[in-house]
């Protein structure tokens, strides 16, 4: 018999919709959109991107998940690993009782037709997916809609005999499901490119310029089993990971088309080269509307909200950075004071992409005079930490402004 699998939430949204609303809604974010976006308090004026946090694949995801915890109140609930990139999302569900089979120390248990796996917005490989099903674990698919919307390009690929050259990174959850739809079909093969520096490698490949064994040798570990770039390279499809910098992923694809066609000739495109905009609507509205909102305020400085391992939250850091200083705070305890901030640095849209440490930045908001910040927040981010956010940046500016001259 084949194992139940809910694909459609669990008819429980009304009943967890007040457990939600307590854990993730913002009186004070409310407040804010009716104000046109704006915050003002004393010193301190705060802008708002218009479109900012849980977008809609995030927030079905959550709400299948408290649905799964209250539907399987007497059963085991696991994780196949984080829902989503936001460490105050999962530490809630960690708390509730599900169970995260990624977390280090976490036994692996013997799973089993009386246990539940939730699996994430990012999806699952599909071998994964198969183990699981053999099991006879009871599934609450959460997969996002715009992740599925790739995988049926990379399966066209696949069937089509093109190579799926996807953009994103090839440890994460999202860029692994992805690259497996590929392997679905016989001599299906796959392509990992981080960004413009290695999709600029590619392209030396393709042109007959570069070096085999260089070649295998950066993406030995981004590539399908018995990948042959010789082979394999002649004939190729574009796809991303749907948070990746949509510019980005746009640049990377003309580059690619542009490789094919000094190759092959313009007339062979049409039977070499494929291409689709698999860049999600929410990540590119959060994107443009950051990018909407630097174009049309003052502002001194830019806060970004959200996990370190969101890749959405570190491509809109990237944004701002290349225009005001902007600090990426996982969580509303990295403003630790008016003079000090826990942050992670941002690197420039035009370098190479790159985990860098958490720092702390001494005098990050202005002493005095008036101040304008920035704020938006990544997909994974909920409501109430960005309310939090704007709370204490108000009591920090306070304490900063120069004090009211003696009567």
């Amino acid at each position: 018999m084949q194992p139940l699998i809910f694909r459609k939430g669990l008819d429980l949204k009304d009943a967890v919709k007040g457990d939600l609303a307590r854990d993730y809604h913002s009186d004070v974010v409310e407040q804010i959109r009716a104000a046109d976006y704006r915050y003002d308090n004393g010193r301190l004026t705060i802008h708002l991107a218009r479109e900012f946090g849980f977008c809609y694949g995030v927030d079905r995801a959550v709400d299948y998940a408290y649905q799964a915890r209250m539907r399987f109140a007497d059963q085991r609930v696991y994780l196949t690993g984080e829902i989503i990139h936001n460490p105050h999302v999962n530490e809630k569900l960690r708390t509730a009782g599900i169970r995260f089979l990624s977390d280090p120390g976490e036994p692996s248990p013997e799973l089993g037709a009386g246990d539940v796996v939730i699996i994430p917005a990012f999806g699952v490989t599909v071998h994964e997916l198969a183990r699981l099903q053999g099991l006879g674990c009871t599934l609450v698919d959460t997969t996002c809609g715009s992740v599925l919307n790739v995988w049926k390009n990379v399966t066209r690929y696949a069937r089509e005999g093109f190579t799926a050259v996807i953009h994103g990174k090839v440890k994460h959850e999202e860029t692994q499901a992805t690259a497996s739809q590929a392997l679905k079909t016989p001599g299906g093969r796959y392509l990992v490119v981080l960004d413009k520096v290695e999709a600029e490698e590619v392209c030396a490949y393709i042109r007959g310029t570069g070096d085999r064994d260089a070649f295998m040798s950066r993406f030995g570990k981004a590539v399908s089993v018995g990948f042959d770039p010789d082979r394999d390279l002649g004939h190729i499809g574009l796809a991303n990971q749907t948070t990746m910098l949509m510019s980005e992923s746009l640049e990377i694809a003309a580059m690619l088309r542009q490789a094919m066609e000094d190759r092959y000739g313009v007339e062979a495109l049409a039977e070499r080269y494929r291409a689709f905009d698999t860049i999600c609507s929410a990540t590119q509205e959060r994107q443009d509307a950051v990018i909407a909102l630097l174009d049309s305020e003052a502002i001194d400085l830019m806060l970004v909200v959200g996990g370190y391992n969101s890749s959405n939250t570190c491509n809109l850091a990237r944004i701002c950075a290349d225009r005001v200083p902007t600090y990426h705070i996982a969580d509303v305890d990295r403003i630790v004071s008016a003079d000090r901030i826990r942050h992670r640095p941002v690197p420039p849209s035009d370098q190479p992409l790159a985990k860098l440490p958490e720092i702390e930045t001494p005098d990050w908001l202005p002493r005095h005079g008036a101040v304008r910040v920035g704020l938006t927040a990544g997909a994974s981010t909920p409501n109430n930490i960005i309310g939090i956010v704007v709370e204490r940046l108000a009591v920090h500016a306070a304490e900063t402004a120069p004090a009211a001259p003696p009567r």
